[in-house]
């Protein structure tokens, strides 16, 4: 067996790291468990929560990339079938159901490793126990949701910003989703407009806003606190909003080198409401971690987007839960909505005593793409995984959208001369010495988005040919040969989360010359103050003139360019491209070739756990 998983080493379908766990927990007598604990490790390296016994048997093994491969490893086990497989595995002293401490766990046919059983338990637990609050004033509450979102008759179509609020209202944990301009944020402002308004006088609510990354953060305060200043709020309850996010490190207070943050159950966070935006980017240990932190009677309300592509790390939290939104509400909490928003909402008689699907609310109307744009159509057709549609949205003369064929060396010259341009104008703002903030809401306004990390179409080799690009345009002065990689303009992102510094992975920053003349890096922070750091204090970053789509999740660009490879890899998929599209507030370009991009449109990302499933036995 060490023989064959070699191979699979050497065939890029394991990592080094999946091979030295199978043999620390296997030993070289036990094939089964030693092929099992490998795949395991490298499907939860691949974002996968755990490994259904099915993903074992040949037809499955290696993504049926490898045939013979996965042929020979299932014959070197026994060729065991799935009940075979779980009286083997179980048999092994380094497997128990959960009930021992042993480092992976086997239960309802899905092998985890321990860690993770444990954290999609804590957050299946958390979401389960979620239970109606108490409201004495029904007749108050709908008062004040007519004055946040207007009055309901009978010709008014459902607003579902409403309906959100009145559902976070009435219970103690909310989840509302929802597309690009459907009004997360709105919704929330008003929410939060509201819980102030029914706080008693002397009380005070302790207000917290998270989201994953640094950028995410600054767009929420941002968007936040614009849509507050519209509200009819007196100076006391004004007082109450939260002035900026935090990132979900900062806020638990995770240090770079430590698995325990400073906040976790026995040293809870001090707040009354958590809110956290762009949750479909929040890992399931993330979430575990934020769960066991919250006060016993704290209130949480997860904010994002389901359709959107799930985190990097394991799991996808905010897609299993909202799931179970197709399954509408309960008939007694459809007419509780029905009275507090006045909207005539349908119960389900169906016998479901699932307590989630009533925690959850789809904003389902977008108000910035009308019917006139492209990016609009084009989002809701990849969405659906309507490949041929998505092409016809193209070809139908959209002024916001364009779609440039990638398919000789002059296609990928012309994608470079596009960039170079784009860039233009804010290092124009450079050059004319505008202030650091002027010049970092330049950079906000271009953005090359890609999906791979290597090669010409990816980041390096993309950073790489730009900077060439914008050398020759004199619009930056990198000196030939010179060791270092600094020089006046260069953006830069943050790769690993340094709190001594304030800075966090995904956090961007543009080197300038302080008044002195140094060089120094210029970052926003959340509450919109800039702040500069020495590039040599600088955690680990790397030129971002290209970034990852993954990496512009809770970002938003005037102009995005979507650059595609020239062959199909796993990394395509319909969630990636629906992610990048509504990226664009203004402007979209996507450099493909037409039959790869159907490909990805068909090809719908997939992530293994156990989540829904355990939502469902907790009733």
């Amino acid at each position: 067996m060490i023989n064959l998983l070699n191979q699979a080493l050497q065939l890029g379908l394991l990592r080094q790291l999946d091979l030295q766990f199978a043999q620390l927990v296997a030993g070289e007598q036990q094939p089964e468990l030693l092929l099992a604990a490998a795949i395991l490790s490298a499907q939860t390296g691949a974002g996968h929560v755990c490994l259904p016994l099915e993903q074992l048997l040949p037809a499955n093994l290696f993504a049926g990339r490898q045939p013979e491969l996965a042929w020979a490893a299932w014959q070197a086990c026994g060729q065991p079938e799935i009940a075979d497989w779980q009286q083997r595995l179980l048999a092994s002293s380094a497997v128990s159901d959960g009930s021992s401490a042993t480092p992976i766990v086997l239960q309802q046919q899905r092998l985890y490793l321990q860690r993770m059983w444990q954290s999609e338990g804590q957050v299946a637990d958390f979401i389960a126990s979620n239970q109606p609050l108490t409201i004495a004033d029904e007749q108050r509450v709908r008062s004040l949701l007519d004055q946040l979102f207007g009055c309901a008759d009978a010709d008014t179509e459902i607003n579902w910003q409403k309906v959100a609020a009145a559902v976070a209202v009435t219970r103690r944990i909310a989840v509302i989703s929802g597309g690009p301009g459907t009004g997360k944020t709105t919704t929330v402002a008003k929410l939060l407009a509201l819980l102030v308004q029914l706080t008693a006088p002397g009380e005070r609510l302790r207000i917290q806003l998270a989201a994953p990354t640094g950028k995410a953060a600054a767009r929420l305060t941002e968007s936040l606190g614009n849509a507050s200043s519209q509200l009819a709020l007196t100076d006391q309850q004004r007082a109450l909003f939260p002035r900026d996010a935090a990132t979900l490190h900062r806020l638990l207070g995770i240090q770079a080198h430590s698995q325990r943050p400073r906040y976790h159950q026995h040293n809870p966070l001090h707040l009354d409401l958590l809110v956290v935006d762009e949750a479909s980017m929040v890992d399931l240990p993330m979430m575990a971690n934020v769960i066991a932190a919250l006060p016993a009677t704290a209130r949480l309300i997860l904010l994002g987007d389901r359709d959107q592509l799930a985190s990097v790390e394991a799991g996808a939290v905010l897609g299993d839960i909202c799931r179970f939104a197709e399954l509408g509400y309960s008939e007694a909490r459809a007419a509780q909505l029905a009275r507090l928003t006045g909207f005539a909402l349908q119960g389900q008689t169906d016998d479901s005593q699932l307590a989630v699907r009533d925690s959850l609310c789809l904003l389902r109307k977008s108000y910035r793409f009308d019917a006139r744009s492209g990016i609009g159509q084009l989002a809701r057709a990849v969405n659906a995984g309507r490949g041929k549609q998505a092409l016809r949205v193209f070809e139908q003369q959209y002024d916001d959208i364009a779609l440039y064929p990638l398919m000789q060396s002059e296609d990928y010259q012309q994608l470079l001369v596009t960039c170079v341009e784009g860039y233009r104008h804010y290092l124009q703002q450079v050059a004319a010495t505008a202030t650091p903030a002027e010049i970092l809401a330049a950079f906000g306004r271009f953005q090359l988005l890609c999906a791979l990390r290597d090669g010409p179409f990816g980041v390096s080799g993309l950073n790489q040919h730009i900077e060439a690009g914008l050398q020759r345009a004199g619009l930056i002065n990198r000196a030939a040969g010179q060791v270092s990689r600094w020089y006046v303009g260069r953006p830069i992102m943050i790769g690993r989360n340094d709190s001594t510094l304030g800075l966090f992975n995904g956090d961007i920053g543009i080197a300038l010359s302080d008044p002195q003349g140094d060089l120094r890096v210029y970052f926003q922070l959340p509450d919109g103050n800039i702040k500069s750091v020495p590039p040599s204090r600088l955690p680990a970053h790397e030129t971002t003139y290209a970034m990852t789509v993954h990496k512009s999740q809770g970002s938003e660009f005037d102009h995005t360019l979507l650059v595609l490879p020239d062959h199909f890899v796993p990394l395509l998929t319909r969630e990636l491209l629906y992610t990048a599209i509504t990226r664009a507030r203004k402007q979209l370009s996507v450099y493909a070739n037409p039959q790869l991009l159907h490909i990805a449109i068909r090809t719908p990302t997939e992530r293994r756990s156990g989540l829904a499933a355990r939502l469902q036995s907790r009733g």
